[in-house]
């Protein structure tokens, strides 16, 4: 997928590029600063940032990399958190966005990203992740590179506390709810139900009547069709292009192009909800989708249950729904 974020220490990704998060005098510090110089070769690496000399909070420089994996290690100073009204938020923007320009201008096809600014310099975790996944989504808006946040514990990554109480609300409400309702069902009445109404529709009778018309209507109206003939379909109902789908997905242009040219290829049930994502489907609309693959979403699964939160509740940023799973320990979106 083009933009992931894993578990992993940064000095061992093997990448084109991996970030430094620098003090300006470019002088070996601690934290991720330290374990770099360390991994690459201190008095080497120490000797070309001395040739450089200096780089002001929010610029990039770029070195060799050394004995990392990494070709390059970009350089850029993060701003200290002085509460919040000191620019800093622009300022940790501009880090990421000239660190890829850089990765850019040197040919890189992937790069790796600490969370800058988020450890000793005291930048809220939660902040430096907004501002990170914004900054690193608004590039690959127009460029083609495979972008990593690597976290290097667990403990170092944050989501808002409103999202995560919110998703840990309805996971607790309708987990054993819906997985009572589906275990005290005959195998007959469970098929003859649709996994989108396992418990009672919050809007009126009549639009839930009207909703389910549509849906089986939709359905009568393109029988046989194949998970890629239905994708195709939505497309260009949705009046999107393909470019805006498969980035929206968070999946690369070639696996999108497998999909598109082959009617029969079947996705992973990860890609499948990607681009349902992307489309900003519905849940009946979603089910629809991923049932041409072979798929649903299970009650009985905390992943599917995050899914069905983000759907439900109209939030459509892929990279904001990882972001939870990746905090829940399940797998991501994209390809």
């Amino acid at each position: 997928m083009p933009f992931k974020i894993v578990l992993n220490d940064i000095t061992k990704m093997k990448v084109d590029a991996i970030v430094n998060a620098a003090n300006t005098a470019l002088q070996m510090g601690g934290g991720v600063c330290g374990a770099i110089f360390s991994a690459a070769g201190a008095k080497e690496l120490q000797d070309e940032c001395d040739r450089i000399g200096y780089c002001e909070v929010g610029n990039a420089v770029i070195t060799k990399g050394y004995r990392l994996p990494a070709k390059y290690i970009i350089h850029t100073p993060g701003p200290i958190w002085r509460g919040g009204n000191n620019n800093e938020a622009e300022l940790l923007h501009k880090c990421y966005i000239n660190s890829l320009n850089h990765a850019l201008e040197n040919n890189c096809s992937s790069i790796a990203f600490p969370l800058i600014s988020a450890g000793i310099f005291g930048y809220p975790k939660d902040q430096a992740l907004k501002i990170a996944v914004s900054a690193i989504t608004e590039f690959l808006a127009s460029n083609e590179m495979e972008v990593y946040l690597v976290i290097f514990s667990k403990s170092d990554f944050e989501i808002s506390r409103n999202l995560y109480e919110s998703i840990e609300k309805y996971i607790n409400e309708n987990y054993e709810e819906e997985l009572r309702a589906a275990e005290s069902k005959t195998d007959v009445e469970y098929l003859a139900e649709s996994p989108s109404v396992l418990k009672e529709p919050e809007f009126p009778l009549k639009e839930y009547i009207s909703e389910t018309k549509r849906r089986l209507e939709d359905l009568l109206s393109h029988p046989g069709e194949t998970f890629s003939e239905m994708l195709l379909r939505l497309i260009d109902k949705k009046g999107m292009t393909d470019v805006e789908t498969y980035k929206r997905a968070n999946i690369d242009r070639k696996l999108f192009s497998k999909i598109r040219c082959s009617k029969n290829y079947n996705p992973s049930k990860e890609t499948a909800i990607s681009l349902a994502i992307a489309l900003r489907l519905n849940l009946d609309e979603t089910l629809d989708l991923l049932g041409k693959a072979g798929y649903t979403l299970s009650p009985s699964s905390k992943f599917d249950l995050i899914i069905k939160f983000f759907i439900e509740n109209g939030i459509y940023d892929i990279h904001e729904i990882n972001m939870a799973l990746f905090k829940y320990n399940q797998p991501l979106l994209g390809a």
